[in-house]
């Protein structure tokens, strides 16, 4: 029997209204002078609003500072440009605030305040990263769960590519999680975003790496899922569905510290090559892939379908499967999640180029079941 290790080390406050509490915490990490870092869309939103009211709106400038320079997609300049302007304003902590990206590129510019030097590119994962400057992570989508998460998601400028940043230095400090950051998020990003979570779920938990703890976390994240995103969808201003989703979020980042599987492989070249969203290419991919690894394991869906709230216990195991599969995909159907890739602009023309991404991606080397650059191939198809 191998060795395992568990961690579930983030201090996370959870409510409505949990951004209050900043005034009073962020002296007790060491933050007197912040920077804000998110993208540039956050700005008008109401989010952001409250935000600067709980730093004191008339402090941006002089006690706290805003770098708005995170594209929706963070490439290696954002990091490196947010470092320049810690520096530059004597920053002593980082306030990430947004959705995945701007979490990620708010973690990743600590790398560069410790070793102004270091190439992302040759990223050290292995070596001492403590004592990074302290960060805060305030989600304002419920999808990527990056404010719980060791890494960092970036493209290269060198490569083009994304690169994973590893390392449980990068864990945030604090985790703020307060519905009414989200209540302002459009009913497609709802969607995407939540779809996104729903997938790191599935597919952390059908990742075949021992792990029970991050198994049972993901089951739980896929009933949240299926219960509170139909309703932050119809209704944005649902604030216990807000929460509900927050929660599932970082539930499906913490579990897949497990690794996860053949739909992110899918979906990170259709960020890099076609400019998608992250969580609307797994909405997009998800269905296929799971036909893809339940054809080669049965039975692996069958605790996913019960925590879909399907009756599957008694079926055979490719019945459970192709009943929870089913139950998916009409759920992302009813978030109109069920287009074609063609419709977002993908050609045939860009397959040979996602294929090649697709079997560099990290993520499938740990999917239930062995990937091909020929099965890439055929899954792009089947969603084209």
């Amino acid at each position: 029997m191998s060795l395992a290790s568990f961690s579930f080390p983030t201090r996370t406050l959870y409510g409505i209204g949990a951004r209050r509490e900043l005034e009073s915490q962020l002296p007790r990490l060491g933050i007197r002078r912040p920077l804000v870092v998110t993208d540039p869309g956050l700005l008008p939103t109401q989010a952001f609003a409250y935000l600067a009211e709980a730093l004191g709106g008339g402090g941006q400038g002089r006690s706290w500072f805003l770098f708005d320079g995170v594209h929706p997609n963070p490439v290696e300049p954002d990091v490196t440009a947010g470092a320049e302007a810690y520096r530059q304003h004597g920053c002593d902590g980082i306030i990430a605030f947004g959705g995945g990206s701007a979490l990620d590129v708010g973690k990743a510019i600590r790398l560069l305040i410790k070793r102004p030097d270091l190439k992302l590119g040759a990223f050290p994962w292995d070596d001492d990263w403590s004592g990074l400057a302290p960060c805060v992570c305030i989600p304002t989508t419920a999808g990527t769960g990056s404010e719980v998460g060791r890494s960092s998601v970036i493209t290269l400028t060198a490569t083009k590519r994304k690169a994973v940043l590893f390392t449980p230095g990068l864990l945030a400090n604090w985790v703020v999680l307060d519905p009414e950051f989200t209540t302002g998020l459009p009913p497609k990003l709802t969607a995407a975003t939540g779809a996104d979570a729903l997938t790191h779920c599935i597919e952390s938990y059908t990742c075949p790496a021992f792990h029970p703890m991050c198994d049972g976390i993901a089951l739980e994240g896929v009933r949240l899922v299926i219960e509170a995103l139909p309703k932050a969808y119809r209704n944005g201003a649902d604030l216990e569905a807000r929460g509900h989703m927050l929660v599932a979020a970082a539930m499906g980042a913490v579990a897949f510290q497990k690794d996860l599987g053949v739909v992110h492989s899918l979906a990170h070249p259709l960020s890099t090559v076609c400019g998608l969203h992250h969580g609307l290419a797994n909405a997009l991919c998800l269905v296929a892939g799971m036909k893809f690894c339940a054809q080669r394991k049965p039975g692996l869906y069958r605790r996913v379908g019960i925590a879909c709230g399907l009756e599957v216990m008694q079926c055979p195991p490719a019945e459970a499967d192709r009943l929870t599969i089913e139950f998916i995909e009409t759920f992302l159907a009813g978030l109109e999640l069920n287009t074609r890739l063609r419709e977002h602009g993908v050609t045939p023309e860009q397959l040979e180029a996602l294929v090649a991404q697709a079997m560099d991606d990290p993520c499938h080397q740990t999917n239930a079941v062995p990937v091909t650059a020929a099965d890439f191939l055929q899954l792009y198809r089947e969603v084209l």
